[in-house]
């Protein structure tokens, strides 16, 4: 096959797509009778020529479907958020909206919060508390035992409960820096889980829009074919008729 012939041949496999005029390969067009009736409002009420003979490109069907989307959250919940412009753009470009919250955090952890992370995790195991208890009671038994000579400490132990003061102010800002990071990542996978549950309900809405409308399309060409077949019997059975004695 020649040059010429080749660019013939891929020149019959392409249309021009109804909505941005492109000239586009047969793949990447869609028949405009295919689109659901709701996709297809919008497109025509922006392009009142556009039949349903017609092709749309992928962009522009992905555009029109997004544009449908806003819509329909927008009759259900009114003002949308952030998060669900995210999610209708990931429908809209096939992105895959689930990931890991760790990840995203530890990507920007600074080394003060990491030690914050480790404080708090060992500040609240039985390992911190069982030493902390042991430290105690040794320290309250070599100062009122008479184990020393000159006790460093004794009854009623003013170093320990400065020792102690000490300890509980730094410990409590060290867990609370912890816990609003701990907080974040809950936010994180709360937003990221209704981003995914939005997503997979939008998408099984599209899904059965599409079955509810291919299944009427099926029972337009079953009603067209039983229509058909009634005429051709009737007509043969006028012939049969008209060929008596």
């Amino acid at each position: 096959m020649t040059e010429d012939s080749e660019r013939e041949a891929a020149a019959d496999r392409s249309g021009l797509c109804a909505i941005c005029g492109g000239n586009f390969p047969e793949d990447e067009l869609r028949a405009a009778r295919a689109i659901r009736p709701g996709i297809f409002d919008l497109m025509h009420k922006d392009h009142p020529d556009m039949t349903h003979d017609d092709h749309v490109c992928r962009s522009d069907l992905g555009r029109y479907r997004r544009l449908y989307l806003e819509d329909l959250l927008e009759e259900e919940r009114g003002e949308l958020s952030e998060l669900d412009r995210e999610v209708i753009e990931s429908i809209e470009t096939g992105e895959v909206l689930t990931q890991n919250p760790e990840e995203e955090i530890d990507e920007t952890t600074t080394f003060g919060q990491r030690m914050a992370d480790h404080v708090a995790a060992f500040g609240g195991s039985w390992t911190f508390i069982l030493s902390f208890v042991a430290v105690l009671v040794v320290w309250i038994v070599l100062n009122s035992a008479h184990l020393l000579r000159a006790p460093f400490d004794p009854f009623p132990y003013i170093l320990l409960n400065l020792v102690l003061s000490c300890i509980a102010a730094i410990q409590a800002p060290i867990i609370m820096m912890s816990q609003k990071r701990q907080e974040q990542k809950d936010r994180l996978r709360s937003e990221n889980d209704y981003q995914v549950n939005l997503k997979a309900e939008l998408e099984i809405r599209q899904l059965h829009e599409r079955l509810d409308y291919q299944m009427a399309r099926q029972w337009e060409k079953l009603a067209e074919l039983q229509r058909l077949q009634i005429e051709y019997l009737e007509a043969r059975d006028e012939g049969d008729t008209d060929r008596a004695p």
